[in-house]
């Protein structure tokens, strides 16, 4: 096991990185902490914590609400938990989310830590301290920037994911290599069929090179001013397809950068070649490349996308892979573009 810690201006978090889900208690008290956990991770994995105190709450991006946010807030209160009561999100992107965000606002804030469960919450939603809920066809509306206290990485837990679900996880790290490691990128391309056979030392590398690579931008940025909007690439688009075709995050993201790396090529100059890399990369990790969603659909979500500031969108494109830039773009010249993808 490999321990990282890292200071952000609100919060000192531990990364226990390779360590196992049974060593849990290690790192936090039984006894003073609540784990909040879906049905699905508690159908593999609930007999590994049968003695903890659990709040079990539906899977599912559609679960990502308020709804969902007061059935842990009522269980926090059924277990009559205080300032000092630890909550620990156990299992994907979603559960981070609302786990973090119901300990961010019961009582003011309580401490709080993650176990992510799949590749995606691993590379990506478990790090950076946005926790938060969907409202309406608004992905992430509501929500708070909050770092939680320590983040336990068990590389065996994605391993028993469904393969489309592993498949999901690689549009994060793929993200990552577009917008600041054009070696990570190269390692994708060489190492597909180990990481489509879900090799655990390929595995590894590529959780810890995501995590290093997203810590080091929130450190920088933590609350999203400047370099940490480089993390959006490909999900301004992607979260709008996201809620409109009911399609994983991944498969959203992946067809997000596509549409952001054809940007790229009209607003930055960005090489054609290098999309066509881009698509072919994502097609190896079998993730989809085409936009085919309803644009005015589209559109009507992006007049409400948090990136915006009146007429304009911070919108992330690239210069190179690996050089991502942020651009200030007319919401108007985004849905001429949208009528060429």
């Amino acid at each position: 096991m490999k321990i990282q810690t890292h200071q952000f201006k609100q919060q000192t978090s531990r990364y226990f990185l390779g360590e196992s889900l049974l060593q849990l208690g290690n790192h936090v008290d039984k006894n003073r902490s609540v784990l909040v956990i879906d049905e699905n991770v508690e159908r593999r994995h609930g007999h590994k914590l049968h003695d903890w105190k659990k709040i079990v709450v539906a899977a599912g991006e559609e679960v990502k609400n308020m709804q969902t946010v007061e059935q842990i807030i009522d269980g926090l209160i059924g277990f009559e938990a205080d300032r000092k009561t630890t909550l620990v999100g156990i299992g994907g992107g979603m559960m981070t989310d609302v786990a973090g965000f119901a300990a961010s606002i019961y009582m003011r804030g309580i401490p709080f830590g993650f176990v992510p469960t799949t590749l995606l919450a691993q590379v990506d939603a478990s790090i950076g301290g946005k926790n938060g809920v969907s409202h309406g066809k608004q992905k992430n509306l509501l929500g708070t920037i909050t770092q939680p206290e320590f983040i336990l990485f068990d590389y065996t837990l994605p391993l028993t994911m469904p393969d489309e679900e592993w498949h999901n996880g690689f549009a994060e790290i793929i993200k990552y290599a577009c917008i600041m490691d054009a070696a990570l990128f190269d390692y994708l391309e060489q190492h597909k069929e180990k990481a489509l056979a879900r090799d655990v030392e390929v595995l590894q590398y590529l959780v810890e090179k995501s995590v290093d690579a997203k810590t080091k931008v929130v450190l920088e940025d933590e609350f999203e001013t400047g370099p940490r909007r480089w993390l959006n690439f490909g999900h301004t688009l992607g979260h709008a397809v996201e809620k409109l075709e009911h399609i994983a995050h991944g498969k959203a993201v992946a067809i997000g950068m596509v549409a952001a790396a054809r940007f790229s090529e009209q607003l930055m100059g960005f090489p054609k070649e290098q999309t066509l890399r881009l698509i072919k990369l994502i097609m190896d990790y079998q993730l989809p490349v085409a936009f085919t969603s309803d644009k005015d659909a589209v559109y009507d979500i992006f007049k409400l996308d948090k990136k915006r500031e009146k007429n304009d969108i911070h919108f992330v494109l690239l210069e190179t892979i690996g050089k991502a830039t942020t651009k200030a773009v007319p919401i108007t010249e985004l849905r001429t573009m949208m009528e060429q993808l």
